[in-house]
């Protein structure tokens, strides 16, 4: 599918809850694999991607043409196998423990991995 997120969603704790609610729900269906593809001028994306736990596969060169632009797509992945440690770290930084009561995390979700 195709996700786009509001301003108002990015580096948030309610963006960050919602991408591990999706990946929650594929694993706990049996799915082996869930994907990221994001146009690879996008870094944003692909940061947002490599934060939340997906690992870089590579390129697709010339994947498609947008708007009169020829563009390569980056894919990432996490597979079932490295699933339950990317749960947790994202389990342990949603955790209320792990913000301030003005909101602020404590630690960067980087920190439980």
């Amino acid at each position: 599918g195709h996700v786009t997120w509001s301003r108002r969603m990015k580096n948030t704790p309610l963006g960050t809850e919602a991408v591990w609610l999706l990946l929650k729900n594929g694993f706990d269906h049996g799915y082996r694999r869930l994907e990221w593809k994001c146009d690879s001028m996008n870094v944003a994306s692909r940061r947002a991607a490599e934060r939340l736990g997906f690992s870089w596969e590579g390129r697709l060169r010339q994947r498609l043409v947008r708007k009169g632009r020829t563009r390569d797509s980056d894919m990432l992945s996490i597979i079932d196998g490295e699933w339950p440690a990317r749960d947790a770290a994202l389990r342990a930084w949603l955790a209320a423990e792990n913000f301030t009561a003005d909101g602020q995390q404590i630690k960067r979700l980087e920190a439980f991995r």
